[in-house]
């Protein structure tokens, strides 16, 4: 199996490491400054090629293509299950004539395990033969390897012969990710409310302070139960796993479920009436105050209005 990981200015996507490690440390780097991602990733991986190119999906296929070609080498390939890995994927599947497994949460030769249902259950598949998969992000961890780690480079074979790619897509640009959409995988920082927070409204204004602080929204399992939050938003084993640098959770006591979720971020705050709640022992800042009351003052400061 080999890894194919996106680059966008030397910065590999969020959970590369993964997809490496689920591919035994063998790995294809291809974007712009892909040799700067690929040696700042060297001490999860063992052999590691570089493809220097734009990230067009239809060029994107075409060089995979060429590099298994050109490295013999005909094994399943798979993605991480970031934005520009989803966008990818299905391009080199088709390229390559392969069954893609989408939103994988383990990948070998003879079996892939998809989650499906929102991640309410799991389908075992078993290849008949090589395949495409994105790999979930943080199902699976990160890990070092000790090996030495050889860096080659592979000419693209869209940018040396100058050909043109046909598409029906048309890339003017990539736009900064919106906090209030964006994907909780990938979101650097999180405000979280739990069952603390009193209503539907309060999770309103949880989301209207999160963007004025450039930060997504994100809920325990018991808000989206209670419809109060859509499913997307629900971090945790039932929902998504994220890993942001800074995780602020009102009134989140932080059930096992929950907290299996979060990754391991820099820094977490929490503010809980309970000051012996497992999300409060876990914090670097602990608040111990009503959630409800510490979020309007926030908004307050920030200047978002409640409705």
């Amino acid at each position: 199996m080999i890894a194919v990981i996106p680059v966008r200015d030397g910065v590999p996507p969020a959970g590369a490491d993964e997809a490496i490690g689920e591919a035994d440390g063998e790995a294809v780097f291809i974007g712009s400054r892909a040799d700067v991602a690929a040696k700042d990733l060297a001490d999860h991986g063992v052999r590691f090629w570089t493809i220097e190119a734009d990230l067009d999906p239809n060029a994107v296929a075409i060089d995979v293509a060429h590099a298994l070609s050109t490295l013999d080498r005909s094994d399943s390939v798979v993605l991480p299950a970031s934005p520009d890995g989803r966008d990818l994927a299905p391009h080199i599947a088709h390229r390559l004539g392969r069954t893609l497994y989408a939103g994988a949460i383990t990948v070998s030769d003879e079996r892939v395990s998809v989650s499906v249902r929102g991640g309410l259950a799991i389908a075992d598949h078993q290849p008949a033969g090589p395949f495409v998969a994105t790999l979930q992000l943080g199902v699976r961890g990160s890990e070092r390897d000790e090996r030495e780690t050889i860096i080659t480079a592979i000419p693209s074979l869209v940018s040396s012969s100058g050909a043109s790619v046909s598409s029906a897509v048309r890339s003017d640009g990539v736009l900064p990710p919106d906090v209030s959409t964006m994907d909780l995988a990938e979101a650097p920082r999180i405000l979280g409310g739990g069952a603390g927070l009193s209503d539907g409204p309060a999770f309103d204004l949880l989301g209207r302070v999160a963007m004025a602080l450039q930060a997504s929204m994100g809920v325990t399992r018991v808000i989206t139960d209670r419809g109060w939050a859509s499913h997307e938003r629900q971090i945790g084993t039932t929902g998504v796993v994220v890993d942001p640098d800074l995780y602020v959770s009102f009134g989140v006591s932080g059930a096992v479920q929950h907290t299996s979720g979060l990754g391991q971020p820099e820094h977490i705050i929490s503010v809980n009436t309970d000051a012996h709640c497992p999300m409060m022992q876990m914090s670097d800042l602990a608040i111990v105050s009503d959630a409800n009351a510490v979020l309007h003052e926030l908004a307050t400061r920030l200047g978002v209005e409640a409705s």
